[in-house]
């Protein structure tokens, strides 16, 4: 028997849409019922239906937060489909060094737990480490959870066997008891902030390259229109936007257009 009765599961929906404008579907009660009895347990709330009446009373202002934390989806990896990171290295950067002297910017959206900022680094160490000097990357999610595990740089044993070869970990990484800790060369690149995708873009700046992967997935057709035109705002003349594998501008009113290279795609501006 379910936990939750509609009125509160519809509580939780709004909420998230709201903060996030992730769309939870009619029939995910189940996903609400065990993301938030996970956010119960780490809280002094006996109950997730207490919790949710907690939500609906707006005493605790944090409490939106942490829900629409519980609620996100924190699915990455590193070198996570592999051939935009070439793409990158191969074709993009060395397009943009040849534009202009300036700091290469690169911005990570929708980071996670940092895996795709850190693979970009270590991407442009091994495969165009003459631009290493040049870049820097700004690695920004909406949860601050998860902002802390990215900024903390160390993962466990699954996390690292996740899409990282064994050469690049031992390169990389340090180990540090069960964990392991990634180097400092990496970390001099990155640096990491919380930000709304669908609020303020206060903390950004014109970027040379945008990588905003497997987010857009999540949203309805205006919100993906409405994000993807402020990413134009933010990409300089000659930038780069890579979306994920299985996402497009097709159908939505962007003024992108998309390159395709050998085995990856990217975007540009038209």
């Amino acid at each position: 028997m379910s936990e939750i009765n509609d009125k509160e599961f519809e509580l939780v929906r709004k909420l998230v849409y709201r903060e996030s404008a992730i769309a939870i579907e009619p029939d995910m009660k189940y996903l609400v019922e065990s993301r938030l009895a996970s956010l119960v347990r780490k809280t002094d709330y006996k109950s997730v239906k207490e919790l949710i009446a907690d939500i609906g009373s707006g005493s605790d202002g944090k409490l939106a937060e942490r829900v629409v934390d519980a609620m996100t989806t924190n699915e990455t990896s590193f070198f996570r489909d592999a051939h935009p990171f070439r793409s990158l290295c191969e074709e993009v950067l060395p397009s943009v060094a040849a534009t202009h002297n300036d700091t290469i910017e690169i911005w990570c959206a929708a980071c996670s737990t940092g895996q795709e900022a850190y693979t970009i680094a270590m991407a442009i160490h091994e495969y165009c480490p003459t631009l290493v000097s040049r870049v820097s990357i700004l690695a920004t999610d909406i949860s601050s959870e998860v902002i802390t595990k990215a900024q903390s740089s160390q993962y466990n044993r699954l996390e690292v066997n996740r899409g990282l070869p064994v050469q690049l970990l031992t390169k990389y990484f340090v180990q540090k008891g069960l964990s392991w800790e990634v180097n400092q060369s990496l970390k001099n690149m990155i640096s990491f902030k919380e930000m709304n995708l669908i609020k303020h873009w206060d903390v950004l700046h014109p970027m040379d390259v945008i990588f905003l992967r497997n987010v857009l997935i999540y949203f309805d057709p205006d919100v993906k229109t409405r994000v993807l035109q402020n990413t134009r705002k933010y990409l300089k003349p000659d930038g780069c936007l890579f979306l994920g594998l299985s996402e497009t501008t097709l159908n939505l009113q962007t003024d992108y257009i998309r390159v395709t290279t050998d085995k990856s795609h990217y975007y540009k501006v038209a």
